[in-house]
């Protein structure tokens, strides 16, 4: 596989750089330079890093696993890092997909860097023969201003601005816009009135069914039956025509991904809602906080399995959540969460709590065949 690669830029060059054993990246200044350049980022788009990843979740991402392949380029002009490049291949489901990502420092743009990256990333997924390229760009809901020209996701839901930089990009190189999802956020604390409200009506819906939760690790007793419900969580939510295959969790996938969490920082919550009658796990939603990122906790997987769902067990797991994140991370000042923008049951619930949107991301596809 070809690790380096030169463009028509005189002084470009595009070459894949080793991932640090350790989450500290000591010893490793390709890495780090990568890293600054991701910090830089979302310091300049966002004005903050409540959506960047530490070095040591970025060190302990971009080792892989058994699950994924994982690489990271830099691309230096004169020997000066001017962007990056990284590339994800699914080992287990999904082969034939690759993720595609790529940033042009913000003072080297509009030069044919970013399309001399994507060039490199895209030879090597083809190398290994994936016939499917996917992208995500995240971008601040500011850009959505009235009057905006949008291109439409595929999805019929949602789109992004048609003259942005990333629209335009994706477009010039062949990638359809399948998907948007909202990105909100959720100022804390929420009132307790709110929450008894919503609660009451919500259990009104819900008899036979119990609330269960943990922190970073989920008991042993109830880890197989929660990876059935990581499993849906691959099927169950608006995928638009990305065209993913199932993911197949087990209870070493679970573990995995408690251990990779935790050793990055990541602290955990999980709330879960219970069948009584048959000890089915019927849904659950999970909440991650950094100390880096103190006032910042994140809405990850939330999920209510098909057979339990007019419940209402998805408002009654994410109040659950929302009632002991002050007892668990007192300084968090908000909850942030992605939604695609046809899931209107999910969105609804969210808007019901109070979140509102800060932020888009494009989901992009390119197909070979």
């Amino acid at each position: 596989m070809p690790t380096s690669n030169s463009s028509a830029i005189a002084g470009l060059s595009v070459q894949r750089i080793p991932v640090p054993k350790s989450p500290d990246a000591k010893g490793e200044p390709d890495f780090r330079a990568f890293h600054d350049l991701d910090v830089a980022h979302h310091m300049d788009l966002w004005g903050n890093l409540d959506r960047c990843s530490t070095l040591a979740e970025a060190v302990l991402f971009w080792q892989g696993n058994e699950y994924e392949e994982r690489h990271v380029f830099l691309a230096r002009l004169d020997g000066t890092v001017v962007g990056s490049g990284t590339l994800t291949l699914p080992l287990s489901e999904n082969t034939t997909t690759a993720g595609v990502d790529v940033l042009v420092d913000a003072a080297f743009r509009r030069h044919g860097i970013g399309t001399r990256i994507l060039g490199v990333l895209e030879q090597v997924a083809r190398e290994r023969d994936r016939t499917s390229f996917d992208a995500f760009c995240a971008e601040p809901i500011r850009l959505l201003k009235p009057g905006v020209e949008l291109l439409e996701a595929k999805s019929g839901t949602g789109g992004v601005p048609m003259d942005s930089a990333s629209t335009r990009f994706a477009l010039h190189h062949g990638y359809s816009l399948e998907q948007v999802e909202t990105n909100s956020t959720l100022p804390l604390p929420v009132e307790e009135a709110l929450l008894q409200n919503l609660e009451e009506q919500a259990t009104s819906r819900a008899a036979g069914y119990s609330l269960i939760g943990w922190q970073d690790r989920c008991p042993d007793e109830l880890v197989d039956v929660f990876a059935k419900l990581k499993s849906l969580m691959s099927t169950e939510v608006p995928i638009a025509g990305l065209g993913w295959e199932g993911e197949d969790w087990d209870a070493h996938r679970v573990r995995l991904e408690e251990s990779t969490w935790l050793a990055g920082g990541v602290a955990s919550m999980a709330a879960v809602a219970r069948h009584d009658a048959t000890g089915e796990l019927a849904a659950y939603t999970i909440l991650t906080h950094r100390e880096a990122t103190p006032g910042m906790v994140y809405q990850e997987d939330t999920l209510v399995a098909p057979g339990h769902r007019g419940h209402r067990l998805g408002m009654l797991v994410k109040i659950a959540n929302l009632r002991r994140i002050h007892e668990l991370w007192p300084s968090a000042t908000s909850v942030m969460t992605w939604n695609a923008d046809e899931n209107r049951h999910m969105l609804a619930i969210n808007i019901a709590l109070g979140f509102k949107p800060s932020g888009f991301d494009g989901e992009w596809q390119k197909r070979l065949e």
